[in-house]
């Protein structure tokens, strides 16, 4: 059985997805997955399915959405009974948690990942930073359960993965130009900032990777398009650290160039996440 919440919410066996139906029982299982193996209290679903707002029936309902959890766990396409399905989905005194074995859930995978990355990181391998990551921000399917209402505590996490795989992506795209591959990160970075208009440090690496690829004039052009995004939108300046690019950028300086491995350190102010 495989689970899945980087992307819309998925839940499969051998036979095909066993997904229930109604809204509110997905994002009951949604928030079991978020924390599973870990204990979820009675009171944090009624929070996380109603707010403040939460009916009189409320706990009589997350105990019917366990029993369609249960149901879904146990039924013609999973092949287990009804007890088997009772100690995947397990009822506690104060709540229920959700038994996933590791590696059934994407987000235990991602962390396998980013395991490598940080060893990769610490021995300065930048190769394997850039698979590693490249291997992470793949397991994506899109936005983080992305089709599931989401109450305060699907909110939260929902919010902090997401910060994490664009942290990620940043990262993996700084150790790649670190490699020399500006040429390849052309197309990628102009969606992204097509996307993220007001990102300064996507913005900061595409400008790197133009000015690399012998394209100075539209690496000022990328400048000039944040300034007036954030002054007119935002009524900010870019920060100090996008204006020296710029200025770098101008003069032609040395620091732009790609740099050897024990060198990179000496260009970071500019390439790195603030």
């Amino acid at each position: 059985m495989k689970f899945a919440v980087l992307g819309p919410l998925s839940l499969t066996d051998g036979n095909g997805s066993l997904l229930p139906t109604a809204p509110k029982t997905r994002q009951l299982l949604a928030l079991l997955l978020i924390h599973a193996n870990s204990l979820v209290t009675l009171d944090a679903c009624v929070q996380e399915l109603w707010g403040e707002s939460s009916p009189r029936s409320a706990v009589q309902s997350v105990h019917a959405r366990v029993f369609h959890i249960r149901q879904a766990l146990s039924g013609d396409l999973a092949g287990r009974t009804t007890d088997e399905s009772k100690r995947i989905l397990e009822t506690h005194h104060q709540g229920y948690s959700l038994q996933v074995e590791e590696g059934s859930l994407d987000r235990d995978v991602l962390e396998a990942h980013l395991t490598e990355f940080r060893r990769a990181q610490a021995r300065k391998d930048d190769i394997n930073v850039s698979a590693s990551l490249r291997s992470a921000l793949g397991l994506w399917r899109g936005r983080t359960l992305l089709d599931i209402q989401q109450g305060p505590y699907i909110y939260s996490y929902v919010t902090g993965m997401e910060d994490l795989r664009m942290t990620l992506l940043e990262q993996c795209i700084e150790a790649e130009l670190r490699l020399g591959m500006h040429h390849r990160l052309l197309s990628e970075l102009s969606m992204l900032v097509s996307r993220h208009p007001v990102h300064e440090n996507l913005h900061a690496q595409y400008m790197i990777a133009l000015y690399r690829s012998g394209r100075t004039a539209e690496s000022l052009k990328a400048y000039h398009r944040l300034h007036e995004t954030l002054t007119e939108e935002l009524g900010i300046e870019p920060c100090h650290r996008i204006r020296k690019l710029r200025t770098a950028v101008l003069t032609e300086s040395a620091e732009l160039d790609v740099v050897t491995q024990d060198r990179a350190a000496l260009s970071m102010d500019l390439m790195a996440s603030r």
